[in-house]
C-alpha cells in the first residue's frame, strides 16, 4: 500500500522544480525580476523537502536523485539565464560561457555531493547549490530596484559568476546548520531572534537577503580554518598520547 507521506517531500521538490521552471520562463518574457523571486521561493521548497523527508523518515535515493535534477534547474540554468540576460549578454561568448560554466559547476557540485551522501558531515564541501543561485537572484532583484547601475556593474558581476562557480566546486567548507538543535529552555530566545529577523528583512527584502547571502558565502572560509585548526589540535593531541605511550614503554623495559 502506497504511503501518501512518501509524496509530501517530493510533493515539494515538485514545487523546486516549478518555481526554477516559472523563472525560466519570466526571463524569457522580460520579467527578471519576478523571475530572481521564484529562484528565492525555490530556496524556499528545497529547503522544506529535505526537512520534511528526514522528519518522516521517508529519505529515498529515488528523492535524492529527484532533488538534484530539480535543483540543477532553478539553481543552475535558471540563475545562470538570469544574469546572462541581466547583464552578462553585453560581453558576447565570453558572457554565455561564464554562465555555462556556472551552470557546469553546479551540476558537478550536486554530483559529488550525491556520491558522497552516505558520509555523515555537519558541513557541505563547497557552497551549496542554493547560495549560488540566491547570490545571483537577489543581486539582480538589488540591482533593479535601486535602478541605478554602475558604470562597472558588468565586469563586477562577471567577476562574481566565476567567483561563485570556483566556490561550488571548491573544498572550502560551509555550515549545513542540519544538526542544531533548539533546547526547550532556548525556544523563548529564539522566538524573539526570529521576530527581529523578520522585522529587519521586512524593511527591505531583497537587501536581507542578499547581505544574508553574502555573509554566509564569506563564512566558509573562516569555517574551513576553524575546522583545520581543530583537526591540526586533535592530530597534535594524537600524537603527543602516542610519544607519551612509548615513553612509559622504554621506561618499563630499562626497569
Amino acid at each position: 500500500m502506497l504511503n501518501p507521506y512518501s509524496l509530501l517531500p517530493n510533493f515539494f521538490t515538485t514545487l523546486n522544480l516549478l518555481s526554477g521552471f516559472f523563472a525560466i520562463i519570466a526571463v524569457i518574457n522580460g520579467h527578471l525580476v519576478q523571475a530572481g523571486w521564484a529562484i528565492l521561493f525555490a530556496i524556499v521548497f528545497d529547503i522544506f523537502d529535505g526537512r520534511i523527508a528526514r522528519f518522516l523518515g521517508q529519505s529515498s535515493r529515488f528523492g535524492t536523485e529527484y532533488d538534484s535534477l530539480c535543483d540543477l534547474v532553478s539553481f543552475g540554468i535558471a540563475p545562470a539565464i538570469l544574469i546572462y540576460v541581466f547583464s552578462l549578454k553585453t560581453f558576447g561568448r565570453a558572457g554565455w560561457l561564464a554562465c555555462f560554466l556556472y551552470t557546469a559547476c553546479v551540476a558537478l557540485r550536486l554530483a559529488r555531493f550525491n556520491v558522497r551522501i552516505d558520509t555523515k558531515k555537519n558541513y557541505f564541501e563547497g557552497l551549496p547549490s542554493p547560495a549560488g543561485g540566491a547570490f545571483l537572484a537577489s543581486m539582480v532583484i538589488v540591482l533593479s530596484h535601486f535602478g541605478k547601475f554602475p558604470p562597472y556593474k558588468n565586469l563586477l558581476l562577471l567577476i562574481l559568476v566565476y567567483i561563485i562557480s570556483y566556490l561550488l566546486v571548491s573544498p572550502v567548507k560551509y555550515p549545513s546548520f542540519k544538526d542544531v538543535k533548539i533546547k526547550k529552555s532556548q525556544s523563548f530566545y529564539f522566538l524573539v531572534l526570529f521576530v527581529l529577523i523578520l522585522s529587519i528583512s521586512g524593511t527591505n527584502p531583497p537587501v536581507f537577503i542578499l547581505s544574508a547571502v553574502i555573509l554566509y558565502t564569506l563564512l566558509g572560509p573562516f569555517y574551513t580554518l576553524k575546522l583545520v585548526f581543530q583537526g591540526s589540535k586533535e592530530n597534535f593531541s594524537w600524537k603527543k598520547e602516542i610519544s607519551q605511550e612509548k615513553l612509559t614503554k622504554t621506561k618499563n623495559e630499562l626497569k
